[in-house]
């Protein structure tokens, strides 16, 4: 008993719609790949992706939102947050957490201290091994133990929560 798959995508003009066995669907979609009209749907879908981050943005700013270096200060001060150690630890926290930022590079977490106007740490990857080291910071299996990949632990947590 052969089972019958079906994939439809729509995006503005362009329709693709697919039915058979799974295998037929994968062989189908490895040739419409290298025509035209699958640029054409990447390039709808990536507009409209653009157009709807754009939108949330222009929609954050209109009502009101803080923009993230006023956030994140606010949330530096109101816990307060002075050791650059727990400043990183909430940095971390912040983009991980409040924006969702999975891969968080030296430079983005530098441009949020920028952002608040709020001393940059001098070293921050001498921060970063020091706080994974103390155990309040672990990069989960998979990334090759890169900083930028850095998540709180438990104790990460708990060191923010007793500020």
């Amino acid at each position: 008993m052969t089972i019958k798959s079906r994939l439809a995508v729509s995006s503005g003009d362009v329709e693709i719609d697919l039915e058979g066995s799974a295998v037929e669907i994968d062989e189908r979609i490895i040739e419409i790949q290298g025509q035209a009209e699958w640029s054409v749907l990447l390039d709808i879908i990536k507009t409209a992706r653009d157009n709807a981050i754009q939108a949330a943005k222009d929609a954050a700013k209109d009502a009101g939102l803080p923009e993230r270096g006023s956030a994140f200060k606010t949330l530096l001060d109101s816990c307060k947050v002075v050791k650059k150690p727990d400043q990183v630890l909430a940095a971390i926290h912040y983009l991980r957490n409040v924006e969702g930022i999975q891969d968080c590079p030296p430079r983005t977490i530098l441009d949020l201290f920028e952002a608040a106007g709020v001393d940059k740490p001098g070293n921050l990857s001498l921060y970063m091994n020091r706080l994974r080291e103390r155990g309040l910071l672990d990069v989960p299996d998979g990334y090759g133990g890169k900083n930028r990949f850095a998540v709180l632990t438990e104790a990460g947590h708990s060191q923010l929560n007793s500020r």
